[in-house]
């Protein structure tokens, strides 16, 4: 069994290339049933988030595993292959394990040390669960790297500097006026980023909060919060009158605001300044509009560039987190080394033992009558040679499983040897790698 990855985030492709892998979860599901039709995909989990889309899966064949993965992007993206070649990375099992790793602990994120990917982690394997993909292996991965995700903000910190997606959405408005004790911020959707958002304006001086949302009782519940006012949905162009701020972070697989809908009423305000930060992905805001006088849109890529100066702190963090990572992989790499090597030495020993016991048996029948002495002694010559046989091989096989790559060594072996086994099955095991870290 082999651990796959093939992904793109906000390193590899831009975001009118990332928003065409924004799974809803109407898709997601679409996803998880083609990666189960899949006969060379033993397991699967899709990490989908505003800057990444992530498949890992288990499998018995790297090259026709990898092909399934290709053909699974180039389906749900609508891209060519040598579209998807430019923007996919497909990491070795060693790497993509060590990959998940960085993920979980928020070191392969726009903003460094960001906490909300952790709970998407989270969401992601709890989904695979549910819809019935995910194998053991998967299982012993996501677990173990939820583990470390945690341990690292635990041990370093790295997420008691505020610097999430949020945060630098406030942060660019910040530098943008100076000031935003006399801003009116309208908000753009009521989820989880929209909250951090206004939750970080209300901290910076903003009084004035205005939130829209395609639920009007969830744009209630979250005006009340903040001692902010609600507006329906519809009525979302004509807030753009008043905003001096919008930050927009709605699930629409479209645009909301548009120049169609929203294009007269800014246009009305005679080149007054508004920033527009569009945080959603798919995006919300149709760029189009930033072509009108003292519009200025920034979208998730331009948040990329709002370092401020508890980076370097996330930085000092980062750099102890990848020791504690460092630790952890060797730890899970020995497991999953394990489940490789052992079935192929205990498959050796029965086999030695098998063709021990077949030929002893042909010989005595041979030799007829003889003394319990003479038994005792072929029977120990046949059993010392096949010990001295196997003894270089099961040293080496041993070693290999505790290095990075094991489950090619023990591929090799099982060739090498004929040995029926199927590897990478025994995943009980991983309940000690999962009590002791």
């Amino acid at each position: 069994m082999y651990v796959l990855l093939a992904g793109l985030n906000h390193r590899t492709a831009p975001v009118e290339v990332r928003e065409k892998l924004a799974f809803s979860d109407t898709v997601k599901k679409k996803a998880y049933e083609y990666l189960k039709k899949s006969p060379e995909i033993e397991g699967a989990v899709i990490l989908a988030t505003c800057n990444r889309t992530e498949v890992y899966a288990t499998t018995r064949n790297i090259d026709s595993g990898t092909a399934v993965l290709n053909r699974f992007f180039k389906e749900f993206s609508g891209l060519t292959y040598s579209e998807l070649q430019r923007y996919l990375y497909q990491p070795s099992c060693y790497d993509a394990i060590s990959h998940l790793f960085r993920v979980s602990s928020g070191l392969d994120s726009m903003i460094l040390g960001e906490a909300q990917i952790l709970a998407q982690v989270k969401e992601a394997y709890q989904t695979a669960m549910e819809n019935g993909v995910s194998d053991g292996v998967l299982n012993a991965l996501f677990q173990k790297a939820i583990f470390v995700g945690k341990k690292t903000r635990t041990e370093t910190g790295i997420d008691q500097h505020p610097v999430s997606v949020s945060y630098a959405a406030v942060e660019l408005a910040r530098q943008h006026f100076q000031s935003l004790e006399d801003k009116t911020v309208l908000i753009v959707g009521a989820g989880e980023m929209s909250e951090l958002a206004t939750r970080y304006l209300m901290v910076n001086g903003v009084r004035s909060v205005i939130v829209s949302n395609r639920s009007f009782d969830r744009a209630q519940k979250m005006a009340q919060s903040f001692n902010g006012r609600a507006v329906q949905f519809d009525q979302l162009p004509a807030e753009l009158l008043r905003a001096d701020i919008v930050i927009s972070c709605t699930a629409a697989n479209h645009y909301v605001i548009r120049p169609d809908n929203c294009g007269e009423q800014l246009r009305s305000r005679q080149g007054r300044g508004i920033i527009i930060i569009d945080i959603a992905v798919p995006r919300d805001v149709d760029p189009e509009l930033g072509q009108i006088p003292g519009v200025h849109i920034f979208d998730i890529d331009d948040l990329h560039n709002v370092v401020d100066s508890n980076y370097l702190q996330r930085q000092k963090a980062a750099r102890k987190a990848e020791q504690i990572i460092a630790a952890e992989l060797e730890k899970f790499n020995q497991w999953l080394a394990g489940l490789y090597v052992v079935p192929v030495i205990t498959a050796l020993k029965q086999q030695a033992e098998s063709i021990k016991e077949q030929e002893l048996k042909k010989a005595f029948n041979r030799l007829g009558k003889m003394s319990e002495y003479e038994r005792k002694v072929i029977s120990s010559m046949a059993h010392n040679i096949i010990n001295q046989l196997l003894h270089n091989p099961m040293v080496a096989l041993k070693e290999m499983a505790v290095s990075n790559e094991g489950h090619l060594s023990a591929e090799v072996a099982k060739k090498l040897f004929g040995l029926q086994v199927n590897l990478g099955e025994q995943v009980d095991e991983h309940t000690e790698v999962r009590n002791k870290g």
